[in-house]
């Protein structure tokens, strides 16, 4: 069973825009992310994102050799993590933002008996981006400190 599963996943069709993952999709892009070299690319895309980076920065910064990059590519595109546009000669590959967000919909879909929002793990806003709060700035004086204090006790 388990290879018919494999078989089915890695034959898996992208994700278009406002679907969800089925099951053989969630499973190529967890097979996908499950080897170390596609993980460290993803998450390479992902802080180089929107701009993208080209397959030349990629197999230097991961230290993959450039004719396996590729194939390790080519799978992350297939599972709906990644996707490519080529601008001139060259080929720019960036995170597939929407795809990781259906994987990690399907992930947590059943999540609190059917109820994802009450496990605190989805967004209000699904167009409100990354969901990334920026970083807090750190008081500068005691004055500022007190203040913040004053701030948290009160709330």
């Amino acid at each position: 069973m388990r290879k018919t599963m494999l078989a089915v996943a890695s034959h898996a069709t992208q994700v278009k825009a406002g679907e969800t993952f089925s099951e053989p999709q969630a499973i190529s892009a967890l097979a996908a992310l499950a080897q170390p070299t596609r993980l460290a690319i993803f998450r390479l895309l992902v802080k180089h994102e929107p701009i993208g980076v080209t397959a030349g920065q990629i197999a230097d910064t991961v230290g993959a050799p450039h004719n396996t990059l590729s194939t390790h590519l080519a799978i992350l595109v297939r599972a709906g993590l990644l996707r490519s546009a080529r601008e001139g000669r060259t080929i720019i590959y960036r995170s597939d933002v929407e795809g990781m967000r259906s994987l990690i919909s399907f992930l947590i879909d059943d999540c609190c008996n059917g109820h994802p929002e009450l496990c605190g793990l989805l967004g209000i806003d699904p167009n409100a981006g990354c969901g990334c709060a920026p970083p807090m700035k750190k008081a500068t004086s005691k004055k500022q400190s007190g203040r913040a204090r004053k701030l948290v006790h009160s709330s």
